[in-house]
């Protein structure tokens, strides 16, 4: 399904934001960062995140650039509303302050990254014009 080095790429950044996301919140609340503890709060994500990436290859005009930030918007809201859901269905909690929190790290993580390499990718192009 995926189609090249540019959409295993983004998949491994994505994956990689995700358990920054999980380590960090796990840190906030004093909880232990160990392999098992942020692997149980970050599954649910990151089963999302490969969703949402499935997503973008079915959707041809995201399919080509998966670093685009339009893909990172797709990828983000199906991460959070399947990613919660996932956490839900397996006894986690899903509170308003937990669910408002996530949506931001992870629009921030998710969509921000992808923002800034099209920054970085326009400005080279603009330079070598």
């Amino acid at each position: 399904m995926f189609c090249g080095v540019k959409a295993l790429s983004t998949l491994v950044v994505d994956v990689v934001a995700i358990v920054v996301f999980a380590i960090l919140g796990r840190s906030s609340h004093a909880e232990g960062n160990t392999f098992v503890g942020v692997l149980g709060t970050a599954w649910p994500f990151l089963a999302a995140a490969v969703l949402g990436h499935v997503v973008c290859q079915l959707i041809p005009a995201l399919r080509r650039v998966p670093s685009d930030w339009r893909s990172g918007v797709v990828v983000w809201a199906v991460t959070v509303v399947a990613g919660l859901i996932l956490r839900v269905l397996s006894g986690d909690t899903a509170a308003l302050p937990f669910i408002l929190v996530a949506s931001l790290v992870l629009a921030v993580f998710l969509i921000g990254w992808r923002a800034l390499y099209d920054l970085i990718q326009r400005t080279r192009r603009t330079r070598t014009a």
